[in-house]
């Protein structure tokens, strides 16, 4: 089963979290046992599995890679600003997969699914949330 989640981002950096989203579509497919892939279309954005107990650590998130990557010294921004985004999408990565277990994510208390937005706001990103059984026969 696949669907895709639209999502609006309001900043030009930040986590959204869709575990929600991605639970609602889990639910919905009848899958007891599996796997979910979550996949990020677009080349400045990625996929986060991160804390959600309160906004600190996706501000530090956002933070450290403010500092690992800065806005602004690279090539690419001599095409169109983004650079920085670019590099921080490539470095977290476009996806997450989850396993299913008794129809749910198996996700830990503290551990929810993000979108990273590096080069937003955006009206519209698109994950691709692919849910797979594995009752082999």
């Amino acid at each position: 089963m696949q669907k895709i989640i639209l999502a609006e981002t309001f900043s030009r950096e930040g986590l959204y979290d869709i575990t929600r989203e991605v639970a609602s579509i889990v639910a919905s497919s009848g899958v007891i046992s599996g796997l979910v892939n979550v996949y990020v279309r677009g080349a400045t954005a990625a996929i986060m599995i991160q804390e959600n107990w309160d906004d600190s650590v996706q501000t530090d998130v956002i933070h450290l890679l403010r500092k690992l990557i800065p806005k602004g010294v690279w090539l690419h921004d001599q095409q169109d600003g983004n650079g920085d985004a670019h590099l921080k999408a490539g470095l977290v990565g476009p996806q997450e997969s989850v396993p299913i277990i008794g129809g749910k994510l198996a996700l830990s208390t503290w551990q929810n699914i993000f979108l990273c937005e590096f080069d937003g706001p955006r009206e519209q990103r698109e994950i691709v949330v692919t849910v797979m059984s594995s009752i082999c026969t």
